[in-house]
């Protein structure tokens, strides 16, 4: 059964600790940093909305986690096909990373399946860390038991960066990429596309796969020829 999961074994390279740009996150980014490599941490639980950096983070730590000798899975419940059954197969790592736990809202047996999880890496001194948009207790889910486990873990609300911030790092990450982010350039896409840090990163990727292939500069007319 786990050689079935889509359980992320090879962490993309711009999802690591040193490259999560804190902001008002400081404090989650030096726990999610003891959680990965001290075996007594505390288990977390990161609140925040689109964009914040909670799966960043929740990635990051598997990739640490393995940098420092220890076993680390992390498993996207909004990218599974069967919830219930991602979940029921999961465990035997040192550090587990749970990610969208909204997705098993409503859905008992889903519900039931993190509770026993919980319990299994609980017992088997596993980490677990978890990674949501709301608190437990605003998530809708339905099982008391669960809502009181996850509301047991040191809870943090992650905070989005602010526009200054996020205009700072698209620039930096083009410039990793052999780009140079104008401006004219980051005021077009800061108006005319959504402003959550991964919309943005998606539209650096797609701008850079562009640029490679036309060999142009980035300008806005280029950055607006992509289409939606």
């Amino acid at each position: 059964m786990n050689a079935q999961l889509p359980l992320v074994l090879r962490w993309p390279a711009h999802q690591r600790l040193a490259g999560f740009v804190p902001g008002a996150n400081a404090l989650a980014l030096e726990l999610v940093r003891r959680l990965a490599s001290e075996p007594d941490a505390p288990w977390l639980y990161l609140g925040g909305v689109l964009g914040s950096g909670r799966s960043h983070l929740l990635v990051a730590a598997c990739a640490a986690a393995q940098a420092a000798g220890r076993s680390a899975q992390y498993l996207p419940l909004a990218r599974v096909p069967d919830v219930t059954l991602a979940l029921r197969g999961c465990g035997g790592s040192a550090v587990l990373a749970i990610d969208d736990v909204d997705v098993i809202a409503g859905r008992p047996a889903a519900e039931q399946a993190l509770f026993d999880l919980y319990n299994r890496c609980r017992s088997d001194g596993a980490a677990l860390l978890f990674a949501a948009s709301a608190p437990p207790a605003q998530l809708g889910i339905a099982l008391p038991d669960l809502v009181s486990r996850l509301a047991a873990c040191t809870q943090v609300t992650l905070k989005p960066l602010d526009e200054a911030q996020r205009r700072a790092l698209l620039r930096d990450r083009a410039r990793q990429r052999g780009l140079e982010l104008d401006e004219a350039v980051l005021d077009w896409l800061f108006t005319r596309r959504k402003r959550d840090l991964g919309t943005l990163l998606e539209w650096l990727e797609r701008i850079d796969r562009a640029s490679l292939a036309s060999q142009r500069r980035v300008t806005v007319p280029f950055v607006r020829a992509l289409g939606d």
